[in-house]
């Protein structure tokens, strides 16, 4: 499946589609100000008004450039005006793991294999207030939500290890979400007694330090990025340790803040 197959199965089946960065290109397409890294994720629209439906639209977006095709979630409706909410796992199964530990089981339903997991795809009540939040699951499902105000990238995308995003089943639509899962997502999480970590020494690293250390889900590899980049261009000692600490301490795991570090200094001229 091609981006261009990708983005026309979506509108063909009523999902908001816009385009996103490619990794092939040779400068990441969206629209942020410094990259992250993360190339084929980033939208190269304003994604909340930039979707479209129209398959002409499509071919002129998807088949005159490298572009991977994404979904507006919170432009999508189901049945007698359902909302879209899609289930990211960070692994197989992690969704499957939730549900089994309660005494549940995960219904079958529209999928799309990504490079780490999987995206399910459910219909909710359009009445229910989610977001991109965990709720009671925080701390406990390896992966994320999102409805609203996001999107996700779609059946047909290139990630940048070269995996190709795709459905596991085309004829299978979305399930409704089950209520163990919509009564979670809604509940507030508990907060853990977060650990202390080391302060460095120096003021100009304390800021940057104290800044990843007090990011929340949804903003930590993009505040950890941001804050190696700059202290790698001041070429403060001692920043990779201590923002490696800081991140953890906001809840990202170490090899996925090693990876974000080092990709930061690399776009600064730096070695980390």
């Amino acid at each position: 499946m091609t981006p261009l197959d990708g983005a026309l199965w979506l509108i063909r089946h009523g999902f908001a589609v816009f385009p996103c960065d490619h990794p092939e290109l040779n400068r990441c397409a969206g629209l942020h100000k410094t990259c992250d890294g993360s190339r084929g994720k980033h939208p190269a629209v304003a994604f909340t008004r930039g979707w479209t439906l129209d398959e002409r639209k499509a071919h002129e977006t998807f088949g005159r450039g490298l572009r991977n095709p994404a979904v507006s979630v919170g432009a999508c409706s189901g049945p007698e005006g359902v909302q879209l909410l899609v289930v990211d796992s960070d692994r197989p199964g992690a969704i499957e793991d939730v549900a089994g530990a309660r005494g549940e089981t995960w219904p079958a339903t529209m999928r799309v294999d990504t490079a780490k997991g999987h995206h399910d795809y459910l219909w909710a009540p359009s009445s229910l207030k989610l977001g991109n939040g965990l709720g009671s699951l925080q701390g406990q499902f390896d992966g994320d939500v999102r409805a609203g105000n996001a999107y996700v990238v779609g059946p047909g995308a290139l990630h940048a290890t070269g995996v190709v995003y795709e459905l596991e089943d085309p004829e299978r639509p979305p399930a409704m979400a089950p209520s163990w899962l919509l009564r979670a997502l809604l509940t507030k999480p508990q907060r853990p007694v977060r650990q202390s970590y080391p302060r460095p020494e120096s003021r100009s690293l304390q800021g940057l330090v104290r800044f990843v250390a007090d990011s929340t889900q949804g903003q930590r590899n993009s505040r950890l990025f941001w804050a190696a980049c700059r202290a790698a261009e001041a070429g403060v000692d001692d920043a990779p340790a201590a923002l490696l600490d800081a991140a953890m301490h906001a809840g990202l795991a170490e090899a996925e803040a090693r990876a974000t570090i080092a990709s930061a200094f690399r776009t600064a001229g730096v070695s980390a």
